[in-house]
């Protein structure tokens, strides 16, 4: 055996699922038969949609994180005494933690497997909310937020991934849709319960999704594509026939992801240099219209994430109470969950969809519908400051614009929400997706941090000026998807993957 022969054994030896797969329902040991295990997986077979609910507990964590702050902030503001600028800081600490998870996901995720992954993710987020609801003053308050945000940074990048690579082509989308759609199942929890309960005993309620998902995390098989990337055989196909069943043939898919794994393998260590290749960096880059001396690059994968945020959804989520506030709204709180239980509903339909008319119709449907929307409320907003708020047309303009930030988190939620987490973990090849999807994942946390740091003081200088600064942003959103972003749906991972070379 060659030294760099024994050097790539070595370096497959530290990278062991963290989490292995359980013994249960394992084909059995290395030297056991087909004939002889046969039984083991006919009895203890685990459907995809199992593994993927279980998994989806991290984005339910995800969406309360997200939701939290919201019918908390009256309540958090009047107890410790803070400034709109304190609780703008806490509530966009959440996005600077998961910056960090961000950075640290991929390479986490690689190292030592997409479950081991999730359960260093959960082990933060319990000891940020326990910080939270014992918090006497802000330095509790911030550490708290920050350890839920790293948490959710590492989740945020491993569900989604996960979840393409164990599902078949032909469920691959609405299972990718799953991710999302518990997020905004977490942030209706989060309104509702903020509705009945405390602050500090909704932070304490806020524990459970991650204590339900540590347990579950040892019942699911490890990511097969994960398993053949490090070399694992055995275990590679041992998960793939579970997640398929035992009467299904797996022969042809077996052979795929082994040919694409050998093909993105060749070069083992991946660097910041080679995502100037082309079959990396068009996933990755799409090229600006700019001349080619000094060409300009912003990935599919980052440009959708980034342009998610910048459209202004989560700045609506985090302080959706101020806003209809703002818009006259005397049950802001309740009128605040209405809009998480409708985003839920949205997204269910996207989840039914997505597989049906393509991601590329449903990017633009849904892009299309939020500048509109926004357009209404920046006007509805504008046209306030011009009337009596006595009169008739002050409420219709309050309701205007009530339903125009409605309309705009229900066409979010068709395809800007659910969408860009999938495209992102559909087209970047195996052996850079550590790599890149950091690089994505850390962009979308960015700007999201951007946005809840900014929002409630833009809100207060014009919510009109704010509302039109979204619709350009979306406006924008349209062009960059009819342009540059390709259609996925009916492909397996590995034919995207072939399309890039």
């Amino acid at each position: 055996m060659s030294f760099r022969e024994e050097t790539e054994e070595g370096r497959n030896d530290l990278r062991r699922p963290f989490l292995h797969t359980g013994s249960w329902y394992r084909m059995g040991s290395r030297q056991s038969s087909m004939l002889e295990s046969s039984q083991v997986i006919r009895d203890s077979s685990i459907s995809v949609l199992a593994c993927v609910l279980i998994v989806a507990l991290g984005p339910i964590q995800f969406g309360f994180t997200c939701g939290y702050s919201s019918p908390t902030q009256a309540d958090i503001t009047r107890d410790l005494g803070l400034t709109v600028s304190e609780y703008s800081v806490f509530g966009s600490l959440s996005n600077v933690g998961a910056m960090v998870g961000a950075i640290a996901s991929g390479q986490i995720a690689e190292y030592i497997g997409r479950k081991g992954s999730l359960m260093i993710a959960a082990i933060p987020n319990i000891i940020g909310w326990l910080s939270i609801s014992f918090a006497k003053d802000t330095s509790f308050l911030y550490m708290g937020r920050l350890l839920e945000g790293f948490g959710v940074g590492i989740i945020s990048y491993t569900v989604p991934v996960y979840i393409a690579e164990i599902a078949p082509q032909n469920m691959r989308g609405a299972l990718g849709s799953v991710n999302q759609l518990s997020v905004t199942i977490g942030i209706m929890l989060a309104y509702l319960l903020g509705l009945f309960v405390p602050w500090r005993i909704l932070a304490v309620l806020g524990v459970l999704p991650c204590t339900l998902l540590i347990p579950g995390l040892f019942f699911i098989p490890e990511s097969p594509r994960w398993l053949a990337k490090m070399g694992l055989t055995d275990d590679f196909e041992t998960s793939l026939q579970v997640l398929r069943g035992f009467d299904t043939d797996i022969t042809i898919e077996v052979n795929e992801i082994k040919r694409s794994v050998a093909s993105s393998t060749k070069r083992s260590a991946i660097r910041f240099v080679d995502l100037k290749r082309r079959r990396y960096y068009f996933p990755l880059m799409v090229h600006l219209l700019v001349p080619p001396s000094g060409a300009k690059f912003i990935s599919v994968g980052i440009g959708l994430l980034v342009l998610q945020q910048l459209g202004g959804i989560n700045g609506v989520l985090f302080y959706s109470s101020t806003i209809f506030e703002s818009a006259g709204v005397s049950s802001s709180n309740v009128a605040t969950f209405g809009v998480g239980a409708v985003q839920v509903v949205a997204t269910a339909v996207a989840t039914w969809l997505v597989d049906k008319s393509g991601r590329r119709l449903l990017l633009m449907i849904s892009s299309i519908g939020m500048t509109i929307s926004l357009v209404i409320v920046a006007a509805a907003f504008y046209l306030k400051e011009f009337v009596s708020p006595d009169s008739d047309m002050y409420n219709i303009l309050s309701m205007v614009s009530v339903v125009g930030v409605v309309t705009m988190v229900i066409t979010c939620s068709l395809g800007m929400g659910p969408i860009p987490w999938l495209i992102m973990s559909e087209i970047l090849p195996v052996n850079i997706k550590g790599l890149a999807g950091s690089i994505a994942t850390l962009a979308n946390w960015f700007v999201s941090w951007l946005v809840t740091m900014t929002a409630n003081m833009l809100l207060a200088w014009s919510s009109g000026g704010t509302f039109t600064l979204y619709a350009l942003v979306c406006g924008f959103t349209v062009a960059f998807v009819s342009l540059w972003v390709p259609e996925t749906k009916g492909k397996t991972l590995e034919e995207i993957q072939a399309l890039f070379r």
